[in-house]
């Protein structure tokens, strides 16, 4: 008789831990499914937070660098000196970027709030197709956006470094060497921030993709 209640006490704790390990191996698999394609979806929404906070970082330094551009030096021409006044916003091409960079700024700090918010959650950053269809629509604006503007103040910078063709017009930029640097540095940058957010639009492209 006690051998009989032995051997079914002995079933009774085999059987909860088989129990046991089904909670265990259902619980694990749900946790991946929810931050979608397991460790991979993971890392993606990992990538995305850095590169939201790279972009936010070097557009900050962008519209920094440029609205600290001005500077008075003087030059001399046909023998005659010259005071220059150098300022960023004389030009409707760096105005441009400022504003530009400045809206990438506000959009990868909005972004950044949302996306580290819900990875601390051990959320999916992008839980939905329609959203992942948003971002990759505002990362592209926004990111075309800042290659333009860019690529206008590039035109800019050269046109002070080289003169106006067929006039005879010196290199502004060895009286004004640091304004031309600065916005050299701050053209650099705009276009690191556009690849950031190409990239950006490539981790959306992967999320939509994953609901095909």
């Amino acid at each position: 008789m006690a051998k009989a209640e032995q051997k079914q006490n002995s079933t009774v704790v085999i059987e909860e831990t088989k129990l046991d390990i089904r909670d265990v191996v259902n619980t694990t698999t749900n946790y991946g499914d929810d931050n979608g394609d397991g460790g991979g979806g993971r890392r993606n929404d990992v990538a995305m937070v850095v590169l939201r906070a790279m972009c936010m970082f070097v557009s900050t330094v962008a519209v920094v660098l440029m609205v600290t551009a001005r500077e008075t030096s003087m030059t001399t021409l046909y023998g005659f000196e010259f005071q220059l006044h150098a300022v960023w916003s004389l030009s409707d091409s760096l105005i441009y970027l400022v504003v530009v960079s400045s809206a990438t700024v506000l959009y990868s700090l909005i972004q950044l709030i949302i996306s580290g918010t819900r990875l601390m959650r051990k959320s999916p950053v992008i839980p939905t197709r329609t959203q992942a269809w948003f971002c990759f629509v505002a990362d592209q604006i926004i990111g075309y956006a800042m290659v333009s503007g860019g690529s206008a103040a590039l035109g800019v910078t050269n046109m002070n470094r080289t003169g106006i063709r067929h006039m005879p017009l010196p290199n502004f930029c060895k009286s004004l060497g640091f304004f031309c640097d600065h916005l050299a540095v701050s053209v650099v940058f705009a276009l690191f921030a556009f690849l950031l957010l190409a990239a950006s639009s490539f981790l959306d492209v992967l999320r939509l993709s994953r609901d095909r």
